[in-house]
């Protein structure tokens, strides 16, 4: 046996013994990942064999398997559906209103907090703008609507106050439903989405920052010139998911506000999806409809990969 073959059996056999020992060490790490991955599994990936509905003509008698191909009838059904065009306007509409003006929002909100001297202060804005993304849609909703009843609130309080002889219900007001939507993603979602910045912005070496004071530089050069550059990678990955998304329009807080005065321009591809699906029990055509918006959804987020990966090195793969 030749010495250099010897060798690189030590060596395989070195490199062996020490992921043994890292597996060992890290053993415990290991075994909380069990719970997610089997999370993972039961929720994301069992579920995906529910996709033969939208190519069937599902009878609960036959099962899934047994139940007749109907030749993408479903689809057929979906394109030729008069409503169908306003859901997926509305769908566009809604995530690049939310988009343009929601995506910004946890940046600023990180950047400006960042720039509090006080803990203390800091601590408490943050725990505050955490608190609406622990509750339910379910109670942000009675909330809101409490906010802008025109019997008792806000509106009713300026209008009275005004002497209005008529207070608009701004629920029901197509025009305005949009913004509101949009205004109530923000709260609900900036401090929660601010996590993530926060721990980007915290890895910058401060020792940049007394250079640039030292340089002369304000706070606001510093912010605008280190701490949003050194955010860039982050923001190009969650503006990539949002890209992969831009379809779900948010169905807990549309389903949760919305109603039929409202439908023209609140009614999105998932509110349509539960009455198909969940109302009417037409769960193949549903299926239908699902299957369309997440492979619009995945098309988008390999399209945007690509086009940014050309021009900078940060993207999801």
């Amino acid at each position: 046996m030749s010495t250099a073959s010897t060798l690189d059996r030590r060596t395989l056999g070195a490199l062996r013994g020490e992921r043994r020992r890292r597996a060992r060490k890290y053993l415990m790490l290991y075994g909380f990942c069990v719970i997610p991955a089997a999370a993972l599994f039961v929720f994301h990936y069992i579920p995906i064999y529910g996709i033969l509905l939208a190519f069937k003509d599902f009878n609960p008698n036959q099962g899934i398997l047994g139940s007749p191909w109907n030749d993408f009838q479903h689809f057929r059904d979906l394109f030729t559906d008069p409503f169908f065009p306003r859901i997926v306007r509305n769908s566009v509409v809604i995530s690049v209103l939310k988009v343009v003006f929601a995506f910004p929002a946890p940046i600023v909100l990180a950047i400006l907090i960042n720039e509090i001297r006080t803990d203390s202060l800091k601590r408490t804005i943050q725990s505050i703008s955490y608190l609406p993304h622990f509750m339910s849609w379910v109670v942000l909703a009675g909330i809101i609507e409490e906010l802008l009843s025109p019997q008792r609130g806000v509106p009713f309080f300026f209008g009275t106050l005004l002497g209005a002889e008529r207070i608009p219900n701004l629920l029901a007001d197509p025009e305005f439903f949009r913004a509101m939507l949009v205004a109530t993603h923000i709260w609900q979602a900036i401090g929660w989405g601010s996590i993530i910045y926060f721990a980007a912005i915290s890895t910058i070496d401060p020792e940049i920052y007394e250079v640039a004071a030292l340089d002369g530089a304000g706070r606001v050069r510093m912010a605008w010139h280190i701490t949003v550059p050194s955010l860039v990678p982050v923001i190009t990955v969650v503006f990539l998911l949002q890209v992969g998304r831009l379809l779900n329009a948010g169905f807990d807080q549309v389903f949760n506000l919305y109603h039929p005065l409202v439908y023209e321009v609140a009614d999105i591809l998932d509110t349509y999806e539960y009455r198909v699906g969940i109302l009417r029990a037409e769960y193949g055509y549903a299926t239908a409809v699902g299957l369309f918006k997440n492979a619009i959804g995945v098309a988008l987020l390999v399209s945007a990969n690509v086009v940014i990966k050309r021009y900078n090195q940060y993207g999801i793969w």
